[in-house]
């Protein structure tokens, strides 16, 4: 029993190694899962939800009157899902919003600039140029986010487990290497650490419901 968090950036085959681990082991899978629970909560666009993960705080407060509301709606959510334990998710923020659980098992895919421009152009029917821009700016505004919501950029390696560059190998050589890491004792779920992820999710909801007793405008 353990959670794996998946980080990765716009096609690095990221979301492939975290469907295929999560059939391995039979867990949960969950991505865009929470965003649309935070969709139907706000009562607004999933991709305006997509953005503000992505975006850097500017972005957020322009939409929302300010970041730190939305991210902690977010961060309750995700922790709602820990609590259930058997996870494996893949997406937005997760390294930041599980790294202080002690059985969540960081994982960052990496793939070369030039194998995502092709996955990018093959995808989005577009040229070069412009698969390597949108890549860019996406990998540049996530940096941003990261940087400016908790301090640190999100290709820091100390923010991870292990950090796996999947440019020379298959998906199912990054699922038998993430696999081999989960049978470690570390990773597998205590009482302790369990009793860590309850806590973490009682007081995130406290926080939400501090904001709605307050007449949150985005509540």
């Amino acid at each position: 029993m353990s959670i794996v968090t998946i980080t990765r950036g716009s096609y690095s085959r990221g979301k492939e190694v975290a469907e295929r681990l999560a059939s391995k082991i039979g867990y949960q899978c969950i991505s865009r899962d929470v965003l649309l629970e935070a969709s139907e909560e706000f009562n607004i666009p999933e991709i305006k939800l997509v953005r503000a993960l992505n975006d850097c705080p500017k972005v957020l407060e322009r939409f929302w009157g300010g970041s730190e509301r939305y991210v902690k709606y977010y961060r309750s959510a995700l922790l709602d899902h820990a609590r259930r334990d058997n996870l494996v998710y893949h997406g937005l923020a997760g390294h930041f919003f599980l790294r202080d659980i002690p059985h969540v098992l960081k994982i960052r895919i990496n793939a070369d600039i030039n194998t995502r421009v092709k996955e990018e152009m093959s995808r989005e029917k577009i040229s070069a140029e412009d698969a390597l821009y949108i890549l860019k700016k996406d990998d540049e505004e996530r940096r941003k986010w990261g940087i400016q919501v908790y301090g640190m950029d999100p290709w820091d390696s100390r923010l991870y487990d292990m950090v796996i560059n999947i440019s020379m190998m298959t998906v199912d050589d990054a699922v038998d290497i993430i696999y081999a890491l989960l049978q470690k004792p570390t990773f597998k779920t205590s009482p302790q650490s369990q009793h860590q992820v309850d806590e973490l999710a009682r007081s995130a909801k406290e926080q939400i419901e501090k904001l709605r007793s307050l007449g949150s405008t985005l509540f």
